[in-house]
């Protein structure tokens, strides 16, 4: 792994990373992208996803005339919200998905409507096929986009400390603490912050968020393949797992799924989307 001259690994694989079947996060310094590995990423492995930091958003959410249209049904909320730290976060969070959506799906940000599910989980109407799946922490925002099946990222800051020793018995099964038990001290934290964001992003995945026991499903230190808490293989092959450095400061783990959807399928936006809903947008816009 080398490190860049800014002390950015910028979306490098760290060696438990599937690279064959999900797209490396890109790091995204706002509106200008660059957005070419996003799309191409989505082209290749039908997934990709981008990591940014709402600071550098803040000039569109603070200035730009357009943010009203292009936050659409969030401008309320957008609104009400007083603190301004927060409000501006808030909007910088929807453009990055919006602005990633649209790179990966060939379109403009404002032809795209996002909504939520119960829950929380943004989704694009219009786009079942389509599954996005946002998250932040401190300053970082990151965004995962599927058009073969479920996806799920999570991040945290890299030096954020876990405790093996008191979360041991809340997020590891029974294979994974004699895995990590066998480690050095100083190494335990970090595989237990690693472990920590590969379960997060994979309960994302499933819409399950901490509703499922960390304890019922599990990774290995050397790989990061999904596995039964005896530390046996728990799926086929559908699931692909990756944890990436990002800015040097945070850890980025995705979670994808293959639900064996047409690979081939074309994404642009002017056939996937009908004139009937093409049309409620516009209105909506306008």
């Amino acid at each position: 792994m080398t490190e860049s001259p800014e002390g950015d690994w910028e979306g490098t694989p760290m060696p438990d990373t599937d690279a064959e079947r999900i797209t490396a996060p890109v790091h995204i310094t706002g509106p200008e992208g660059p957005w070419k590995e996003v799309r191409e990423g989505m082209d290749l492995r039908g997934n990709a996803s981008v990591y940014t930091t709402w600071g550098e958003w803040l000039t569109v959410a603070v200035g730009d005339p357009a943010l009203r249209p292009m936050l659409g049904r969030d401008w309320q909320r957008y609104r009400r919200t007083t603190d301004p730290t927060i409000r501006y976060r808030f909007a910088a969070s929807r453009l990055a998905v919006k602005y990633t959506a649209a790179a990966a799906l060939g379109a403009t940000p404002a032809e795209l409507d996002l909504a939520y599910r119960l829950g929380g989980r943004p989704y694009l109407r219009g786009f079942d096929q389509i599954d996005v799946s946002l998250t932040h922490t401190d300053d970082l925002i990151a965004v995962g986009i599927s058009r073969l099946g479920r996806i799920g990222i999570d991040t945290e800051p890299a030096d954020r400390v876990m405790s093996f020793e008191l979360l041991q018995d809340h997020v590891c099964t029974f294979a994974e603490k004699k895995e990590l038990a066998r480690l050095p001290e100083g190494e335990q934290a970090a595989a237990m912050l690693r472990l920590w964001t590969l379960k997060e992003a994979y309960t994302k995945a499933l819409g399950q968020g901490l509703r499922l026991s960390f304890t019922e499903f599990g990774f290995g230190t050397g790989s990061a393949g999904l596995l039964a808490p005896d530390g046996t293989p728990a799926e086929s092959g559908e699931w692909a797992f990756g944890t990436y450095p990002a800015l040097g400061r945070y850890l980025v783990s995705v979670a994808c799924h293959d639900a064996g959807l047409d690979p081939a399928r074309d994404t642009a936006v002017a056939t996937m989307l009908d004139e009937g809903f093409m049309g409620a947008v516009a209105e909506l816009i306008d």
